[in-house]
C-alpha cells in the first residue's frame, strides 16, 4: 500500500494529535514524516512548532518511557538505555533520569522474573548451571550484574563457591 504524500500543515496537524494523545520523541515524529515523504526543511519547521507548542519534550518523553519499560515490560537499566539510544535520546537527558531510579526498584522488578524463570529450568541440573541460566536470562532482560547478583545470590545460591 502506497502512502500519499501529505502537506506540511496536514503533517503538523496529525503530529499534534498524535503527540497530544501520548508521549513521542523527536525521532518518532521524524520517522513518521519520512514515511509521509515530508521534505527535510519542512520536518525541521514542524519539529520546531511541536517543541514550541510543548507537544514534544525529550525529557518528558524519557521519563514516561523509562517508567513504562520499568513497570510494564520489566526491563533492566541496560535494555532501557539501549532503547533510548535507538530513539536518539541524548545521554545528558537519559542518564540523570535513569540515575533517579533506586537500585531496589530494579531488584524488585527482577525477583519475580528470576523466580518464574527458575521454575522453568530443570531442577535436576547442578546449581551452577541453573545459576548461569538465570544470569544469562537477566542479562538478556537488560539488568546490570550488581542487580542480578543481588537477586540470584539471595535466591538460594549464596552458599555455593563460584
Amino acid at each position: 500500500m502506497k502512502l500519499k504524500q501529505i502537506s506540511e500543515q496536514e503533517a503538523l496537524s496529525k503530529l499534534m494529535t498524535i503527540c497530544a494523545q501520548s508521549e513521542h520523541c523527536e525521532h518518532d515524529c521524524r520517522e513518521k514524516m519520512i514515511r509521509w515523504k515530508i521534505e527535510r526543511d519542512a520536518q525541521d519547521r514542524i519539529i520546531d512548532k511541536l517543541k514550541d507548542g510543548n507537544y514534544i519534550d525529550e525529557e518528558r518523553f524519557c521519563r514516561a518511557f523509562v517508567k513504562d519499560k520499568l513497570m510494564f515490560n520489566h526491563w533492566g537499566r541496560r535494555k532501557i538505555e539501549a532503547a533510548l539510544f535507538q530513539k536518539r535520546i541524548q545521554k545528558s537527558i537519559s542518564t540523570p533520569i535513569l540515575d533517579e531510579i533506586p537500585i531496589k526498584d530494579y531488584i524488585e522488578n527482577l525477583k519475580p522474573l528470576i523466580a518464574s524463570k527458575k521454575r522453568q529450568i530443570d531442577q535436576s541440573l547442578p546449581d551452577y548451571d541453573i545459576r548461569q541460566r538465570l544470569i544469562r536470562y537477566a542479562v538478556g532482560r537488560g539488568f546490570t550484574f550488581d542487580v542480578i547478583k543481588e537477586v540470584v545470590d539471595t535466591d538460594g545460591f549464596e552458599d555455593t563457591d563460584y
